[in-house]
Protein backbone atom coordinates (compact mmCIF):
# COMPACT_ATOMS: atom_id res chain seq x y z
CA UNK A 1 0.00 0.00 0.00
CA UNK A 2 1.37 3.09 -0.99
CA UNK A 3 1.55 5.62 2.26
CA UNK A 4 0.08 8.92 1.63
CA UNK A 5 -0.28 9.79 5.63
CA UNK A 6 2.91 9.68 7.65
CA UNK A 7 3.51 10.23 11.29
CA UNK A 8 5.29 13.86 10.45
CA UNK A 9 2.32 15.38 8.70
CA UNK A 10 0.58 17.83 9.74
CA UNK A 11 -3.25 17.34 11.73
CA UNK A 12 -4.67 20.06 9.09
CA UNK A 13 -2.64 19.14 6.41
CA UNK A 14 -3.97 15.48 6.46
CA UNK A 15 -7.60 17.12 7.11
CA UNK A 16 -7.07 19.52 4.08
CA UNK A 17 -6.20 16.76 1.77
CA UNK A 18 -8.45 14.05 2.87
CA UNK A 19 -11.24 15.27 4.01
CA UNK A 20 -12.83 12.12 4.57
CA UNK A 21 -10.27 11.12 7.03
CA UNK A 22 -12.02 13.40 9.80
CA UNK A 23 -14.37 10.21 10.89
CA UNK A 24 -11.43 8.08 11.58
CA UNK A 25 -9.40 10.83 13.62
CA UNK A 26 -12.74 11.43 15.51
CA UNK A 27 -12.82 7.90 16.79
CA UNK A 28 -9.01 7.94 17.87
CA UNK A 29 -9.73 11.17 20.14
CA UNK A 30 -8.61 13.90 17.57
CA UNK A 31 -11.42 16.06 18.55
CA UNK A 32 -9.54 19.24 18.31
CA UNK A 33 -9.23 18.50 14.59
CA UNK A 34 -10.22 22.74 13.87
CA UNK A 35 -8.10 24.13 17.10
CA UNK A 36 -4.90 25.84 16.70
CA UNK A 37 -2.70 22.92 17.53
CA UNK A 38 -4.13 21.26 14.01
CA UNK A 39 -1.92 23.47 12.12
CA UNK A 40 1.22 22.51 13.16
CA UNK A 41 1.11 19.22 15.43
CA UNK A 42 1.73 16.72 13.96
CA UNK A 43 -0.19 13.10 14.00
CA UNK A 44 2.10 11.22 15.74
CA UNK A 45 2.49 14.54 18.66
CA UNK A 46 -1.16 14.35 18.50
CA UNK A 47 -2.00 11.09 18.99
CA UNK A 48 0.50 10.90 21.81
CA UNK A 49 -0.74 13.42 23.63
CA UNK A 50 -4.17 11.82 23.13
CA UNK A 51 -2.77 9.00 25.06
CA UNK A 52 -2.51 6.71 22.08
CA UNK A 53 0.02 3.55 22.06
CA UNK A 54 2.96 3.50 19.49
CA UNK A 55 0.72 0.27 18.67
CA UNK A 56 -2.80 2.58 18.37
CA UNK A 57 -0.24 5.04 16.38
CA UNK A 58 0.86 2.41 13.78
CA UNK A 59 -3.17 1.23 13.24
CA UNK A 60 -4.29 4.88 13.16
CA UNK A 61 -2.16 5.53 10.47
CA UNK A 62 -3.13 2.28 8.64
CA UNK A 63 -6.89 3.04 8.83
CA UNK A 64 -6.18 6.69 6.95
CA UNK A 65 -3.86 5.51 4.46
CA UNK A 66 -6.55 2.04 4.11
CA UNK A 67 -9.48 5.18 3.46
CA UNK A 68 -7.34 7.53 1.41
CA UNK A 69 -5.99 4.90 -0.97
CA UNK A 70 -9.96 3.91 -1.48
CA UNK A 71 -11.27 7.09 -1.89
CA UNK A 72 -8.24 7.69 -4.74
CA UNK A 73 -8.51 4.62 -6.63
CA UNK A 74 -13.00 5.88 -6.48
CA UNK A 75 -11.90 9.21 -7.73
CA UNK A 76 -9.71 7.73 -10.61
CA UNK A 77 -11.99 5.43 -12.11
Amino acid sequence: MKVRIKPNMTIAEIVERYPDTVDILIKYGFHCIGCALASYETIEQGAKAHGLSSKDIKKLLTELNTITKKLESDTSK
